[in-house]
């Protein structure tokens, strides 16, 4: 398995699919985000030979991927599409041997999701007209719950453990579902007031190794701290800053639970203020202490 992952705004994984995986129907090639500045090369030139492009000429994917763009805009265009912009909650499918291009416009950059995949079961579904080489750009809006899917297919790449592919195959499918109720039902014609509380959601996900201030967050949203709050609250049950914490300690439990970081470790991780403090806040919202937390968690497995 290739992987890349640094502090660049830059994580895929490229993965080695045994006979085992492939009898399971669908299984994934690949899965990354990439974060593209404006005024930069696209695309980033540390992918493998069969995935690295020229945008003007062009590629051929022996697979489907799914492209979702979550910041900035571009162009797509491919045999079956005329160009087409693509801009922050448009997702582009990608059909195997079908040529595509696509890319960000040089003064925007933008933000791409992707995972690419293959096997009978997809096959049969795209078979099936459920999805068709005539629509591949895709109006989903910015979708928080979409953002977790492609962050926890990555960690399960990552973490390559016995039957990751199955597990990644059954994300693949939720993608792919919850992709098409999204699209055929218009779900994506969300009020301005929903797509900032998206955004902002989508921003606290990103940031979890890291820490997010609720009133320079309504800034960049161009919207008022008090307005964003009350909404906030309104929208998902939870203060901006409260919602952040349950972020944090939805992370802490799958770090816990799936690697093996001492508790120290994954405090500084996300930049709790000291070991002290993510023991306290954990145990006070899970009723275990972190250590306590990982054995009955492991356990369990």
């Amino acid at each position: 398995m290739n992987i890349c992952n640094n502090h660049s705004g830059i994580e895929f994984k490229y993965l080695i699919v045994n006979d085992m995986d492939k009898r399971f129907g669908l299984w994934v090639n690949t899965v990354g985000f990439q974060s593209i500045p404006p005024h930069s090369s696209y695309p980033l030139k540390d992918h493998p030979s069969g995935y690295f492009f020229n945008t003007q000429k062009g590629r051929t994917l022996r697979e489907y991927q799914l492209v979702y763009i979550t910041k900035g805009r571009g162009l797509f265009s491919s045999e079956t599409t005329h160009e087409k912009q693509v801009c922050r909650g448009r997702l582009m499918l990608l059909f195997p041997d079908q040529w595509h291009t696509y890319h960000p416009y040089k003064q925007t950059g933008w933000d791409e999701y992707y995972i690419g995949f293959e096997g009978p079961v997809t096959d049969n579904i795209m078979k099936a007209a459920f999805f068709t080489a005539e629509n591949q750009v895709l109006e989903v809006g910015l979708n928080e719950e979409l953002v977790s899917l492609f962050s926890r297919a990555l960690e399960i790449a990552e973490s390559d453990k016995i039957s990751s592919q199955q597990y990644l195959g059954g994300i693949v499918l939720h993608m792919l579902g919850m992709i098409l109720s999204i699209s055929k039902n218009k779900i994506f014609e969300m009020s301005d007031t929903d797509q900032k509380i998206e955004q902002a959601k989508i921003i606290m996900n990103e940031n979890l190794l890291g820490d997010v201030d609720p009133e320079e967050l309504a800034m960049k949203l161009n919207i008022s701290y008090s307005w964003f709050r009350k909404v906030f609250k309104e929208y998902t049950g939870y203060a901006p800053a409260k919602y952040f914490q349950e972020l944090k300690l939805r992370k802490a439990k799958q770090l816990l639970i799936n690697t093996s970081h001492s508790v120290k470790e994954i405090a500084f991780m996300l930049n709790y203020k000291s070991t002290e403090h993510f023991f306290s806040t954990f145990k006070k919202h899970t009723g275990f202490t972190p250590s306590e937390y990982r054995t009955f968690g492991k356990s369990a497995l």
